[in-house]
């Protein structure tokens, strides 16, 4: 049976607030969103009670990480302190037993010439592949003897050499894939073939639905066929986080799941 979890929601300030909202939909856990200031390291350090409010309502976490991370920057401090973000968010996951930390990829830097855009990890492939060699590393270490995974979301396309790299890093244990369902319908499904050729490491879903380039929907009411995806994040034994930006309309995509999917069986 799918799990579905919720996102942090702006409008709901506290966790305990977002954990009895999670409790009152039938959801699984909440996904703690790193962008916001309540959900920093400093406060994920704070096990103990997070393992309370867990034992509270019965429910899990999973962990998104910032949007900003640059394990690649080429500045070694900007670089490190993401590493050490990401190493502490490790720390707590196996403390809680968080399953899953999800991540994007960070496009970098790009040079406007006359008639092209040069991507500069694209330019220096070489200290680019270094990077993510050396965060592999670490994860791998941090992460030993847990479940953990830490999962790349797709955004608005990857680049040719973000591919060669999530490749690599998929090569480990401790790395895995997220889909994007309403991203990836957004930008005209160019992930796909990409995410369903390695669709053995797919272990979290975000869902939302689409209308063209528009996204986070409340699901039923896009272009996106739901089942489908739904099925396959079944068959992976995938986590599904109803990515929408507001409670009502994650009430109403939560109605949907159980009235239009799950009732079918």
């Amino acid at each position: 049976m799918l799990q579905f979890g919720m996102p942090t929601l702006i409008e709901i300030d506290s966790l305990e607030a977002a954990m009895k909202l999670c409790k009152e939909l039938g959801l699984d856990f909440v996904e703690l969103n790193m962008n916001l200031p309540q959900y920093q390291t400093e406060h994920l350090e704070d096990t103990a009670y997070l393992k309370s409010l867990q034992e509270k309502y019965g429910i899990g976490y999973t962990i998104h990480l910032d949007e900003n991370l640059n394990v690649c920057d080429f500045n070694k401090a900007v670089s490190k302190a993401y590493t050490d973000t990401v190493v502490q968010a490790v720390r707590t996951a196996k403390t809680l037993e968080i399953p899953v930390l999800n991540m994007h990829m960070n496009h970098g830097v790009h040079f406007t010439l006359p008639n092209q855009k040069v991507q500069l990890f694209e330019q220096y492939f070489e200290e680019y592949m270094g990077a993510w060699e050396e965060f592999r590393s670490v994860c791998e270490q941090e992460a030993e003897g847990s479940d953990i995974k830490i999962c790349i979301e797709n955004t608005d396309g990857y680049k040719s050499y973000e591919k060669s790299a999530i490749a690599f890093l998929l090569q480990s244990d401790v790395f895995g894939l997220t889909w994007d369902i309403g991203h990836s319908n957004a930008a005209g499904n160019v992930d796909e073939p990409f995410i369903l050729e390695h669709q053995d490491k797919l272990y979290h879903f975000h869902i939302h639905d689409s209308l063209g380039k528009q996204d986070h929907m409340t699901l039923g009411t896009g272009e996106i066929d739901l089942g489908q995806r739904l099925d396959l994040a079944e068959k992976c034994q995938c986590r599904c986080v109803v990515e929408t930006k507001t409670a009502a309309a994650l009430k109403d995509s939560v109605q949907w799941i159980w009235e239009d999917y799950i009732k079918k069986f």
